[in-house]
């Protein structure tokens, strides 16, 4: 009996729901941002060639790999952060992670009552 070699797939999403909503936010070109920057054994442009896929939704990024593949979670925080920075919208948003292999876009809680309580 010839042993199974059936991979298993981990996914991770990046939610962006809030910002495409507000259109702060391109969620295409975020993607591709993503797909040029992803590393895989300190290498770039090499997702199709480990099974590494990225698809889109309106509002969501999923990108689903081999679980032997050995990706870090924290490497999509990261370039999502560079992205925002480069984008210059890293001072109103961040990215915070909902669940275990989700990740949301989430505005800064500015709170305008603050300063005037102070200047009382």
């Amino acid at each position: 009996m010839a042993p199974k070699t059936k991979k298993n797939t981990l996914k991770f999403v990046i939610d962006c729901t809030a910002p495409v909503d507000d259109k702060v936010l391109d969620v295409a070109s975020f993607e591709k941002y993503l797909q040029d920057r992803i590393k895989i054994g300190n290498k770039t442009n090499v997702l199709a060639q480990n099974g590494v896929v990225i698809t889109r939704d309106r509002t969501k990024l999923v990108i689903a790999f081999p679980s032997d593949l050995g990706f870090a979670k924290r490497q999509l925080k990261y370039l999502s952060k560079r992205y925002l920075k480069k984008q210059q919208l890293r001072d109103y948003l961040r990215v915070v992670a909902a669940s275990k292999n989700t990740y949301e876009m989430r505005y800064f809680a500015i709170s305008g009552n603050d300063e005037d309580e102070e200047e009382e």
